[in-house]
């Protein structure tokens, strides 16, 4: 086969002796499902399958009674950026600024003279008491230039040679609420808020090559493959992902069906959003275009969610846009030219002005219409301004781990003396009638769905029976999780032939050891994928 067969050709697979649980209320009793070109083209049983598979010349593969579920597909994922991010030191789960040196200083006596240091999933708490500050850490690795990013990605740290690299002397002014904050004699502190001033140092690291950064994605595609993902949508997506993601399914490489939104930064003035729109038709098999993300807000860790009561530090009462008036102008030209929107929403107030945004859209028969992401923190009123909205709320509630049970979390101490109940309320959305998807948010989050379903389903740390519940009345069934992970994204996209096992639906499946509906919320996370199938290739076997 040459490479550009590749482009419009899928796999060939039969699998026999199979649990399916297909999404749909047919083939109720079929045990066996056939793959051709990449498309389901028939459900029986395994007699029929192999009969059918022997007439095409495609090998049988009995599954010994495992599960099969629709392909599962991550609704809010970063893997173009956790590629690169990640190849830094983990610092997740450090609890004291001495920890975070001594990892630093390890990972200095590491690497060689000149290499720059970075590192992700740094938490907040260990800075309590003595702040957010880069020069706590420089006599880690002295003279080295090093960056973090804190594990909510709206949050970088930087000493002194890394700040001095990226020229940044003093504060600037920044289109958004970002800000590199000073101190009382206007010298960079290191705490860098937001992504257009942190992403000023690390546009200083040295990049990769385009082979390395190449590399590293199909890597990235093939690690969360071992999860049981099939696909998921970036939400940070730029001119080299489309690029990378093409020359990926050329070489017959590309392990992952995407859907692609561009990164919409507030000061991309008319020009950049027209780019974009002239651009959004762009797609290959497995991947397409033709979407945006835009922020209305940040996080409520560092008080730039956007509150209808400001946080306990008199934070929150701010959007990310100066103007506001400009974030409708944007929504309403990607509107207009068919594009879909995801707008980052944290805060409740946030949630109520992207509401109030999208309400006033014209209608676009045929196409789907937009979503809010995180949807963290809700209040009654905006529940209730979901409801027949058409909006999709994706949401991510394996972010709840990072909650003490005794309140004493940075994202609860911040919110306010019982407002954390009002955080993650999936079940309130989805009885509010809205449709519903799970996603991880990765590198913020762990990519692993299983993960992502037990804490939807359970809401404590998975496997610990003895843990914490957050607001129990929220939970999910088993049934909705897995739904919302796999049926209800494809909807919400306008994909009548993804997230289902039917004639004509895409080959993309998820084999798994144990039945994940059957299994407990704490069992969820153990359960082995057997097979990882998509466009009716195994891209991944356990």
């Amino acid at each position: 086969m040459e490479q550009g067969d590749l482009l419009t050709q899928g796999g060939d697979l039969a699998l026999t002796g199979a649990r399916l649980r297909t999404n749909t209320s047919s083939d109720a009793d079929a045990t066996a499902i056939l793959i051709k070109d990449g498309v389901i083209v028939l459900l029986g049983s395994d007699l029929e399958i192999a009969a059918a598979a022997a007439e095409h010349g495609i090998p049988v593969r009995d599954l010994a009674w495992a599960t099969v579920t629709p392909g599962l597909f991550d609704s809010h994922t970063h893997p173009h950026w956790a590629s690169d991010l990640t190849s830094g030191i983990d610092l997740g789960g450090l609890e004291t600024v001495d920890e975070i040196r001594a990892a630093i200083a390890a990972e200095h006596a590491r690497l060689p003279e000149g290499a720059w240091l970075r590192g992700w999933n740094l938490e907040y708490e260990p800075f309590e008491h003595v702040g957010l500050r880069g020069d706590v850490l420089a006599d880690a690795a002295p003279g080295r230039p090093v960056v973090l990013i804190c594990y909510d990605l709206h949050t970088g740290l930087a000493t002194a040679p890394a700040l001095a690299a990226a020229g940044i002397s003093g504060s600037r002014e920044f289109d958004d609420a970002s800000e590199i904050v000073v101190d009382a004699e206007g010298i960079p502190t290191g705490e860098l808020r937001e992504p257009s001033a942190y992403q000023l140092v690390f546009d200083a690291v040295p990049a990769p090559s385009p082979e390395v950064e190449r590399d590293q994605l199909r890597d990235m595609f093939r690690t969360l493959a071992a999860t049981g993902l099939t696909g998921g949508a970036i939400m940070d997506g730029k001119d080299r992902t489309v690029e990378l993601l093409a020359e990926l399914e050329e070489r017959g490489e590309l392990d992952h069906r995407v859907t692609m939104h561009h990164w919409h930064a507030v000061g991309d003035d008319d020009a950049a959003v027209a780019r974009v729109i002239a651009h959004k038709d762009r797609a290959g098999r497995l991947w397409q275009t033709g979407a945006i993300k835009l922020f209305s807000d940040g996080v409520i860790d560092t008080g730039t969610a956007w509150l209808h009561t400001v946080d306990a530090c008199g934070d929150g009462g701010v959007a990310f846009w100066p103007r506001w008036e400009r974030y409708g102008e944007v929504v309403r030209a990607y509107h207009d030219a068919g594009m879909l929107i995801a707008t980052h929403a944290v805060g409740d107030y946030a949630v109520s002005r992207v509401l109030e945004g999208y309400a006033g859209l014209p209608s676009r028969d045929g196409l789907p219409f937009h979503s809010i992401e995180h949807l963290e923190v809700l209040s009654d009123a905006d529940v209730n301004a979901l409801r027949g909205s058409g909006v999709t709320a994706s949401m991510q509630p394996l972010h709840m781990q990072w909650r003490a049970a005794d309140h004493s979390d940075n994202w609860t101490v911040r919110l306010g003396e019982g407002r954390d109940a009002t955080g993650y309320r999936v079940r309130s959305v989805l009885d509010a009638g809205v449709t519903l998807t799970l996603g991880s948010d990765w590198p913020v989050a762990q990519y692993d769905p299983r993960l992502g379903m037990a804490w939807a389903r359970g809401r404590h740390t998975p496997g610990d029976a003895s843990a914490h519940v957050f607001e129990p009345e929220q939970r999910l069934s088993a049934e909705e999780a897995l739904l919302a992970y796999t049926l209800w994204p494809a909807r919400a996209r306008g994909h009548q032939d993804r997230g289902v096992l039917a004639v004509g639906a895409v080959g993309d499946l998820t084999v798994w050891g144990t039945d994940p509906i059957e299994a407990t919320a704490d069992e969820l996370a153990e359960v082995p994928i057997r097979l990882t199938v998509v466009d009716g290739r195994v891209v991944f076997e356990g």
